[in-house]
């Protein structure tokens, strides 16, 4: 079966400095129209910071539409044409400080396909040099290294609720035994 849906009407709902929004009206396989709410997002990088004795460098922030201070891995939205490695190097140094040797595109990752078009590119980050976090002006985000079998514990406190950062974690864990050749 073709599950493939076509776009016959596009609204601009949302312009944010983030995020936009459309809402779309779709032809379904069945021939039955429905409409289809889809946040625009220009994508992310993730980063992996895996220190030379197998510690992950983690940030600590308040994220606002969850109400809490959350544990994440190093993180940032692209910019306009900007490359995920590029974007990946330039947020491990604003966020923890640190500088990495060797910088390696691991998967990428849609976030929320049911309602999302935003990709999260993954790298992994080693070699690491520390040196000043200088995190953007509206941002407040402290850096903490952890072992990743504290971490993988914290996912199952639900103390880590972050998929990016959990899908990072299970990653780095198997980079660390050996089963993910960097």
């Amino acid at each position: 079966m073709n599950f493939d849906e076509k776009t016959i009407g596009r609204e601009h709902t949302y312009k944010g400095s983030i995020i936009d929004v459309e809402t779309l009206e779709v032809l379904l396989p069945d021939g039955k129209k429905a409409t289809r709410d889809v946040v625009l997002h220009p994508g992310a990088s993730v980063v992996i910071p895996i220190s030379d004795n197998g510690e992950i460098y983690m940030v600590r922030q308040y994220r606002k539409p969850i109400e809490r201070t959350t544990i994440e891995l190093p993180a940032g939205k692209l910019d306009a044409g900007e490359d995920p490695k590029v974007c990946a190097v330039r947020e491990l140094s604003e966020e923890t400080g640190l500088v990495a040797e060797n910088v390696k595109h691991l998967i990428s990752i849609h976030s929320t396909p049911g309602f999302s078009n935003e990709v999260l590119h993954l790298y992994v980050a080693i070699g690491l040099k520390e040196g000043e976090a200088h995190s953007d002006e509206d941002e407040f985000v402290d850096c903490e290294k952890y072992e990743i079998k504290k971490l993988i514990d914290m996912i199952l406190n639900h103390e880590i609720t972050d998929a990016k950062t959990i899908i990072g974690i299970l990653m780095a864990d198997r980079i660390i035994k050996g089963d993910i050749k960097f």
